[in-house]
This record gives structure tokens, C-alpha cells and sequence, in this order.
């Protein structure tokens, strides 16, 4: 009988034990799917954008046709390290880093915009 009471006793210790655990974890849940979301919505898509516009500025090369952050249209004319420098109208020449150019920019869709 006493060996029966001390079983009943711990097994009870042992539910609200876990009891405990459950609503713990219950309780943080909420924050680790608000992380998930977070993660897939906004983190992870913006790591993708990074690694190919750096992509894009590694593939620079004079000649090429490019916009930069600020909305000046030029076409490179020489790369040297971390700039570069971009022909606008009439011969004037302008120095930028790399990283500011937003985009490279298509001859054919630069035509048929004119």
C-alpha cells in the first residue's frame, strides 16, 4: 500500500512536471512563428536581392549600359577597384563606387523606351 501511495505521488509530481513544459512551450510559440515569418517574408528574399546585385557588380565591365542609385543613366567607361567611372551626356565623366550601381541596363528596352 505504501509502496502503491509513494508511485501515485511521484507519477502526480511527474504530470504537473510536464504540465509546466507544456504551457512553456505553448507560451513561446507565438515568438518562434513570428520568427519563421519574418524569416521567409523578409530576411531570406532580401539575401537573395544582395547576393545578385553583388553578383551584377562583379560582372561589371566598361561599355556596359547602367543606371545608378540616384537615376543616372551613363555607360562605363573605366573600373578601378571599388569604382568606377560612368560616361553621361556629352563626354562628362563621373566617378562612383560599384555598389551604387542599381542596375545594368538593356540597350534594346533603352531604344524602344525613346
Amino acid at each position: 500500500m505504501n509502496l502503491l501511495l509513494s508511485s501515485n505521488f511521484l507519477l502526480s509530481i511527474l504530470q504537473k512536471g510536464g504540465e509546466s513544459e507544456g504551457s512553456f512551450l505553448l507560451s513561446i510559440l507565438p515568438f518562434v512563428l513570428i520568427f519563421v515569418v519574418f524569416y521567409f517574408v523578409l530576411i531570406r528574399p532580401q539575401k537573395k536581392q544582395r547576393e545578385k546585385h553583388e553578383k551584377m557588380v562583379e560582372s561589371l565591365k566598361p561599355g556596359d549600359h547602367v543606371i545608378t542609385n540616384s537615376g543616372i543613366y551613363g555607360t562605363i567607361v573605366k573600373i578601378e577597384g571599388k569604382k568606377a567611372t560612368i560616361r553621361v551626356a556629352d563626354g562628362v565623366k563621373l566617378e562612383f563606387l560599384k555598389s551604387s550601381v542599381a542596375n545594368k541596363v538593356n540597350q534594346q528596352s533603352e531604344k524602344e523606351e525613346e
